[in-house]
């Protein structure tokens, strides 16, 4: 089995696929509007012929999907796929925590899956997965250019090599608790890091209950730290991959967030996992978190009252900026020692082809990379498929990509900026220095010592510029 699909084979299907997107295109007046307000309005799901005879099996590692219905469409989604094209699927979900772990082990062991997914940078492993740039070429010749958040997430510029594949991306906007912020003269919630902070600690103050920004070595917290840091024109690298951490304006974030956990906060953000703050959103246990929109998802079918006070922001506003991590990066590996990337890679064409179908059994959850591919989605946001009340409510979603950027932004998410993710190198930073065990200075000089070698390590295999 080659390592990789064939140009030719590509190009044959290439009509098919042309097909495949103007049927999913035909269906936006389907499924947009009043039309789609059950979930019977599903998008039609289409074929894209592989460009070559498949056969053998496919083995899938995936996260479990924070919207449990996208997994149960999935898991026919791609069974129905490999009985069409002659492939045995098998999808395995797992714990989002989990998978960078499972990844690790079976690439150290050279064997385990062939396709893998996770949710957030997987540039670390860069050495060990396959060249994913003949996939990305085809779909861009499909269907267009590919976000640019989502090619700064999976493409290195110093190998000039796409290390993954990313369809798909989910914002990272403020869920609020209107009814809490209303009190404090804030209906529409927080519209900057300073509102946030008066805000948060007055409800906090008259009702006890408090702010929901993670400071534990975890994804959401990750997220978080960087929002803020940018938001101060703080960052881990330049644009020309190098580190700028140790700065003024990285010290005001550190400074910045000390005060909120101390006023606002409680030590429970300290041994977070990534549902932690959806659960206290939802239990009603706090005020605010940064999050995808799936808690509200929750909320609206365990708690309808809280579902429906739940309300969204975009990117707080700083001294410098405004802008918030991506909260969930499509990050689709094939790992080297894969018995079928062939197929892998086939079914990632195919995958993504049905975009329409990922976003709405996602529940709106994951957007497209190729935007050109889900034109309802506007139709969907400004009018909600599941009952959001009112209905526009996910409305500020469509111009997400203008206040959202990738993990290592300004830069690329090169290996090292995947490193210190992975390595939760940031969140501890803030911890640290909220917890009183050093001063913002301190921490920020820390981080930069941990970063430097980072960087230098994979700078010296020729993985990293600057």
């Amino acid at each position: 089995m080659t390592d990789r699909l064939s140009r030719r084979g590509f190009l044959s299907s290439t009509a098919l696929a042309a097909g495949a997107y103007g049927l999913a295109a035909g269906c936006a007046s389907e499924t947009s509007g009043p039309q789609a307000k059950n979930t019977g309005g599903a998008p039609k799901e289409v074929f894209t012929a592989p460009g070559r005879k498949l056969g053998g099996s496919l083995s899938v590692l995936m996260w479990s999907h924070f919207v449990p219905r996208h997994d149960k469409w999935f898991d026919k989604f791609a069974a129905d796929w490999g009985k069409r094209v002659g492939v045995t699927v098998r999808v395995d979900h797992i714990n989002t925590v989990d998978v960078p772990r499972r990844a690790a082990s079976e690439i150290q062991a050279g064997k385990g899956h062939d396709l893998i997914q996770h949710i957030a940078p997987f540039s670390q492993y860069e050495p060990s997965v396959l060249d994913m740039s003949d996939v990305v070429q085809e779909a861009n010749r499909r269907w267009g250019q590919q976000l640019e958040l989502c090619r700064k997430s999976s493409y290195n510029p110093n190998t000039k090599r796409f290390y993954c594949y990313t369809p798909g991306w989910s914002p990272d906007p403020g869920d609020y608790r209107r009814s809490m912020w209303q009190k404090v003269g804030l209906p529409n919630g927080p519209g900057s890091w300073d509102e946030l902070l008066r805000g948060a600690s007055e409800i906090k103050r008259t009702t006890g209950v408090p702010c929901g920004i993670g400071l534990s070595p975890e994804t959401d917290s990750n997220m978080a730290a960087r929002a803020l840091l940018w938001s101060y024109g703080a960052a881990e690298q330049d644009a020309d991959e190098r580190v700028t951490i140790n700065s003024d304006a990285a010290v005001a974030a550190v400074e910045f967030m000390t005060r909120l956990f101390k006023e606002a906060e409680t030590e429970e953000v300290f041994s977070w996992v990534p549902a932690s703050n959806n659960q206290a959103l939802i239990a009603g246990k706090s005020s605010y978190i940064l999050n995808s929109i799936s808690a509200w998802r929750t909320a609206m079918g365990t708690n309808r009252q809280i579902g429906d006070d739940i309300f969204f922001t975009p990117a707080l506003r700083g001294p410098r900026a405004a802008l918030a991590a991506q909260h969930v990066i499509q990050q689709w590996i094939v790992p080297k020692h894969a018995g079928n990337p062939d197929a892998a890679k086939e079914f990632l064409l195919h995958y993504t082809a049905n975009f329409p179908a990922v976003t709405f059994h996602s529940e709106l959850y994951d957007l497209p990379g190729w935007p050109s591919l889900v034109p309802q989605l506007n139709g969907w946001l400004d009018n909600d498929p599941y009952g959001a009340k009112p209905a526009n409510k996910l409305s500020l979603l469509k111009n997400a990509t203008s206040w959202s950027a990738n993990i290592g932004y300004p830069g690329p998410s090169n290996p090292a900026i995947g490193e210190i993710f992975s390595t939760n190198v940031l969140p501890t930073m803030f911890g640290r220095a909220a917890r009183g065990q050093v001063t913002a200075k301190q921490a920020v000089a820390e981080a930069e010592g941990q970063i430097n070698k980072i960087f230098q390590r994979w700078r010296d295999r020729g993985l990293v510029g600057g």
